[in-house]
């Protein structure tokens, strides 16, 4: 389509220049025609365009291509030892086959199938390494949920690699791979990086290794909702590129590639990456700690309107807008108010409101700051304590998510049979099935169904169906009675190890 456009393009410039030479003939008359001297043109400077050769050979051993595996327990419903081939063979007479079939059936005769793990593949991304013995950095949605990863470089080596940690927040995760005078990016300063500037980017998009891909940046603090603003560029960048380098023409690293603009799935012109310096804030504490800690005030913000601005007496549509402070919290302690105008933080101007958490996030937990508000037409100075925001984990432990959301060690979630549910198929408990994964989904398991019975314990709801699944022996099989509309089956499923 593009090739198209740009020839239909090309051919009407061709035929509109045409009709201007030509259609006015007895018009037209060259300037030597008249007598008249040519005028001097001014000069064009020339224009070389860049080549990236140079820069690719040199930081290109640097960039990794990163593959994540899953393991699955195979055997686990239907492939394993005698009792479980007897107790199928018993389900399908009794139920005539109408509920859900492993996936694996157990092999007829001979030697008994020995339950195993497959790995298998769960998805492609990249990397670059920042230190010679063998620091990685990548993004977090690259690795998450992987049971392994795995690191090639262009020379084709491949090392099993560690997850030191992974901050969700930020899309950063650190990995560590054994190895010495490995090749190192250098880290530039994405705080000096300019509109316009040429930037390229290297990756594995569809699994496509070493790719280079060159554009210029778009903007360079692109506030996107998230918890930073990035990197705008249009480079191209494909599934696959995700947690490769942004590199400047200097060599040095100024982003990770981390998003896309896309209402296709694919590359559309506009996508997004990490700014180093803040890669590379977190990747330090998940060295350290493995994890990421943060400050917080306990507000809510939004945007400040021009309306805004000039009603208050404010010169500029500037800072972060207090709506709501929470009770009891560091900032209500402080004495900071709703309709308060936060204007900086720790002598650092807030531009715009997503300025500001990043600026507290990054600020000395437990430690004092200042929090400059306008109030009643005047600024104001307000010490406040920061203290730690909770992470991701414990903040929904702390928001009291329902058992359902709970994975087990069957691979399923659960939650409480509706009122209506058990009118419907005329029973006093259970669970409904949410989601199957793992060995649950290998035997047939799917949303919608109804377990009513696990070991011959009758299942009263999730929570007491989590607590049993919990006690369950990983070496030994268990039966599950399965309610499908109208017919229900036991199903025999072995738990994962913890």
């Amino acid at each position: 389509m593009k090739k198209n456009m740009c020839a239909a393009s090309k051919s009407f410039s061709v035929k509109t220049l045409s009709a201007l030479l030509f259609g006015t003939a007895g018009v037209f008359l060259a300037p030597s025609m008249l007598g008249l001297a040519p005028q001097a043109q001014a000069a064009v400077p020339a224009v070389k365009l860049p080549d990236f050769s140079d820069l690719v050979d040199a930081v290109g051993p640097a960039v990794v291509n990163i593959r994540t595996t899953e393991r699955l327990r195979m055997g686990g419903a239907g492939a394993g030892s005698q009792d479980e081939q007897e107790m199928q063979e018993f389900l399908r007479r009794f139920f005539g086959g109408a509920m859900p079939t492993p996936r694996q059936q157990a092999p007829r005769g001979g030697r008994r199938a020995v339950p195993q793990e497959q790995e298998v593949q769960r998805g492609v991304g990249s990397g670059f390494i920042i230190s010679a013995d063998g620091y990685v950095l990548s993004n977090a949605h690259v690795v998450d949920g992987a049971d392994e990863v795995y690191v090639t470089l262009t020379d084709k080596r491949e090392f099993k690699a560690k997850v030191i940690g992974a901050d969700a927040r930020t899309d950063v995760a650190l990995l560590k791979i054994e190895g010495g005078n490995l090749p190192r990016l250098t880290i530039g300063d994405s705080n000096k990086i300019r509109v316009g500037e040429w930037v390229i980017a290297i990756g594995s998009p569809f699994n496509l290794e070493n790719t280079v891909t060159a554009g210029i940046i778009s903007a360079k603090s692109r506030d996107t909702g998230d918890y930073l603003p990035l990197i705008q560029s249009d480079v191209a960048v494909n599934p696959g590129n995700s947690g490769g380098p942004l590199i400047n023409m200097r060599g040095e690293v100024i982003g990770i590639n981390s998003q896309i603009a896309t209402l296709s799935g694919a590359y559309n012109g506009i996508s997004f990456a990490v700014p180093i310096d803040e890669a590379m804030r977190v990747g330090e504490q998940l060295k350290k700690t493995g994890k990421v800690v943060r400050g917080r005030i306990g507000v809510q913000i939004g945007e400040v309107s021009k309306d805004v601005a000039e009603s208050l007496g404010l010169p500029n549509a500037k800072g972060a807008q207090v709506s709501m402070v929470e009770p009891g919290g560091p900032a209500d302690k402080a004495g900071i108010k709703p309709g308060d105008i936060i204007l900086k933080f720790n002598g650092a101007p807030i531009e715009r409101s997503s300025d500001l958490p990043r600026l507290v996030g990054g600020a000395a937990v437990n430690g004092k700051s200042t929090v400059t508000v306008w109030r009643k037409g005047a600024q104001q100075d307000i010490p406040v304590t920061v203290v730690e925001l909770e992470s991701e984990k414990t903040a929904k432990k702390g928001a009291r998510e329902p058992e359902a959301q709970a994975v087990n060690a069957l691979g399923l979630k659960v939650s409480d049979v509706p009122a209506a549910k058990k009118q419907e198929l005329k029973i006093d408990a259970g669970v409904l099935v949410e989601d199957a994964d793992g060995v649950a989904a290998l035997a047939g398991l799917q949303p919608g169904d109804v377990i009513l019975q696990l070991n011959n314990v009758a299942v009263k709801d999730a929570k007491q169906f989590n607590a049993l699944v919990a006690k369950l022996d990983p070496k030994k099989t268990s039966a599950v009675l399965v309610r499908r509309g109208d017919t229900a089956q036991f199903v025999s499923l072995r738990p994962s190890a913890k």
